[in-house]
C-alpha cells in the first residue's frame, strides 16, 4: 500500500521513522512519500520536504514566514493528489496538519492522525475538525481516552512511542568518564538544566534555574542546549557562572544526571522515563500568564502529573522560582525516601504508558484498519 506521511519537526521525524519501520513489518510492499527528516529518509521512500523548511515557531515567526507556510500547504495538497496514497498519516504538528486533514478528507483520502493535537490543554475548538476530517485518531496518553470519549470520538491508545525513542537514543551511551572528558566537565555529580526549546522559555526560566544552582556548590549544573537555538544565545546567561552547556546530548546528559530542573513540556516526560528525579518550572511574561488563565484549562502542566492524575513531580509556576527550585532540589538530592518514592512512581507510569513497542503496535493497527477498509470496499464494488 502507499503511505503519505507528514511530520513537521524533529520529534515527528523520529516517531515517523519508527512508525514506518513498524509498517514495513506488516506490509513488506509499503511505499512511502513524506514530509519529514533524515531519520524517516533513512527508512526509505521519497522525502519531498525536510522539516527544517517548515519548523516555524511562535506567532511572530509564523507571521513573517506566512507565504512560505502557504506555499508548503499548496505543494502538499498537489503532491497528495499526484501520489494518490491509500492513507495520509499526519504526525503531530497541528497548525499545518489539520489543514491537510480537511483537504485530504474532502478529496476522498483516508486520514489517520498520529499523536493527537493537545486539545485537552488549549484550542479545544479543534475537536470539531478531528471528528469531521480524521478517520482514526491515535493518541499517546491514557488520559486522552476518556477525554475524547466525552466528545463521542473513538481513539486508539496502544502505548507511548517516547519509550521506544529513548531506548534508541541511549543505546551505546558513553560511560560517565568519557562523557565528562568529552564535554570538559568536572567529576562532581550533575544536575541537568532543561530550559526549553524556545527563546522565550529560556529567557524566563534559565536565569531562575541558574540562581537556584548557587545553593549547591558540590554539584555541577549543565544545560541541555536546544538544537534550534544558536549557542551564542546562551552566552549572556552563563557568563561569570560555573554553569556549562552541552548540545545534541540531552538524553546522554540526563543518563548521567542525579536530578534535573525542567521547563514544562515533553522534556518532563522524557526525564521521568530516564528515571531522573525532577522539579518542573515554567515562567511567562505577566501579559502572557494573564491571557493563559482564560485559555489553558488543565489540572497540571507537566505530563508526568497529567498521566498519573496526581502530583508526582513538584510544579513551580511564575513566582519565587529560584527559592522554591532550591528547596525542592535539595529534597531530590538529599532526601532518599522522597527521591525513591518519585522513582517508584516513574516505574508505575511506564507501565501505564504501555511499555516498549508502541510504535510497532500502532503501525500494526494502522495496517489492519487499511486492510479492513480495502476488503469492505472490495465487497461493496462486487455487490456482495
Amino acid at each position: 500500500m502507499k503511505y503519505y506521511l507528514i511530520a513537521g519537526e524533529a520529534s515527528g521525524d523520529l516517531h515517523g521513522s519508527n512508525l514506518m519501520k513498524g509498517i514495513l513489518k506488516d506490509d513488506a510492499d509499503a511505499e512511502f512519500r513524506f514530509f519529514g527528516g533524515d531519520k524517516m529518509n533513512q527508512v526509505g521512500g521519497q522525502l519531498v520536504r525536510h522539516y527544517r523548511e517548515m519548523a516555524f515557531m511562535g506567532l511572530v515567526e509564523v507571521i513573517v514566514n506566512f507565504r512560505a507556510i502557504m506555499r508548503n500547504i499548496r505543494f502538499c495538497r498537489n503532491d497528495i493528489i499526484e501520489y494518490n496514497p491509500d492513507v495520509v498519516i499526519l504526525i503531530d504538528y497541528p497548525g499545518f496538519n489539520l489543514r491537510i486533514a480537511e483537504f485530504a478528507s474532502k478529496a476522498g483520502f483516508r486520514v489517520f492522525y498520529y499523536i493527537s493535537p493537545k486539545v485537552w490543554a488549549r484550542n479545544e475548538s479543534r475537536i470539531k475538525k478531528l471528528k469531521t476530517y480524521v478517520d482514526r485518531l491515535f493518541v499517546i496518553f491514557p488520559f486522552e481516552i476518556p477525554y475524547f470519549k466525552k466528545f463521542d470520538l473513538d481513539v486508539d491508545f496502544l502505548g507511548n512511542p517516547t519509550l521506544d525513542a529513548i531506548e534508541q537514543k541511549v543505546s551505546g551511551v558513553a560511560e560517565r568518564p568519557e562523557f565528562l572528558r568529552k564535554n570538559n566537565l568536572s567529576d562532581k555529580k550533575i544536575v541537568a538544566l532543561l530550559a526549553g526549546s524556545r527563546k522565550h522559555e529560556i529567557k524566563h526560566c534559565l536565569p531562575e534555574m541558574i540562581k537556584a544552582s548557587e545553593n549547591f556548590p558540590d554539584y555541577q549544573f549543565v544545560i541541555a542546549g536546544a538544537p534550534s537555538i544558536d549557542p551564542e544565545y546562551y552566552a549572556p546567561f552563563i557568563e561569570n557562572t560555573p554553569v556549562k552547556i552541552v548540545f545534541d546530548q540531552t538524553y546522554q546528559l540526563l543518563w548521567h544526571a542525579e536530578a534535573a530542573i525542567v521547563t514544562s513540556g515533553t522534556a518532563t516526560l522524557e526525564t521521568a522515563l530516564l528515571d531522573v528525579p525532577e522539579v518542573v518550572v515554567y515562567k511567562f511574561s505577566e501579559i502572557t500568564i494573564n491571557i493563559a488563565r482564560f485559555f489553558v484549562h488543565i489540572k497540571y502542566f507537566s505530563l508526568v502529573n497529567l498521566i498519573m492524575d496526581r502530583e508526582v513531580v513538584k510544579e513551580l509556576l511564575q513566582y519565587n522560582l529560584s527559592k522554591d527550585i532550591a528547596a525542592e532540589l535539595d529534597k531530590l538530592l538529599h532526601d532518599e525516601p522522597y527521591r525513591q518514592h518519585m522513582l517508584n512512581t516513574f516505574t508505575s507510569m511506564k507501565e501505564k504508558l504501555g511499555g516498549r513497542g508502541a510504535s510497532e503496535r500502532i503501525a500494526n493497527q494502522m495496517v489492519l484498519y487499511l486492510k479492513e477498509y480495502k476488503e469492505a470496499n472490495s465487497k461493496t464494488e462486487s455487490g456482495t
